[in-house]
């Protein structure tokens, strides 16, 4: 499944963290990629150092115009979730769901009316208001086990650097010298 976040809204001096949390949430969950809509390389870059260290070829793509990326997205055969608390709920959505391309749609400030219309489903995760990052981190958790995939164990061939999972204590293991960091 290919899936891809569109990451709306994002203001440079108060969003960075949170919009770097939704992309390593992404990236650490099966997405290929985030357009931002925002001219933030600090995003772009943390990223491009996440990758470089944890494996993964995620990308972030700056973008002008969302409502022009959407619709190239459509007429190209994908389909657009736009995660909001007003939408249907997940559980009920998921089964409705079946396309191999995806285009996750995760807002930072109020959202552009028409962007509803032009969604293909309009998704919440629970109608309360909450994390956007929480939100997108389950939505990917449901999409990838319902097309039987276990985000939560996504693993990247190329990563330097690996966490061994330990009832307690940690270890990170620096696969390019076979050794513990």
């Amino acid at each position: 499944m290919r899936i891809v976040i569109l990451r709306l809204g994002h203001r440079i001096q108060r969003d960075q963290r949170i919009t770097t949390h939704v992309a390593l949430t992404a990236r650490a969950m099966g997405a290929e990629g985030m357009l931002l809509d925002s001219d933030d390389s600090g995003i772009e870059k943390s990223l491009v150092d996440a990758g470089a260290r944890w494996g993964g070829s995620f990308y972030v793509k700056r973008i002008t115009s969302w409502k022009n990326e959407v619709k190239k997205w459509k007429e190209a055969g994908g389909k657009v979730i736009h995660l909001t608390m007003y939408g249907i709920n997940l559980p009920d959505a998921i089964p409705e769901i079946s396309t191999d391309a995806i285009m996750i749609i995760v807002g930072a400030e109020k959202v552009p009316p028409e962007l509803y219309g032009l969604a293909d489903w309009n998704v919440a995760v629970g109608n309360q208001p909450h994390s956007e990052v929480a939100a997108l981190a389950i939505t990917l958790d449901r999409l990838q086990a319902a097309s039987g995939n276990d985000a939560l164990r996504t693993h990247f061939p190329d990563a330097k650097c690996e966490i061994n999972p330990q009832k307690a204590g940690k270890e990170v293991i620096d696969t390019a010298l076979t050794g513990k960091l």
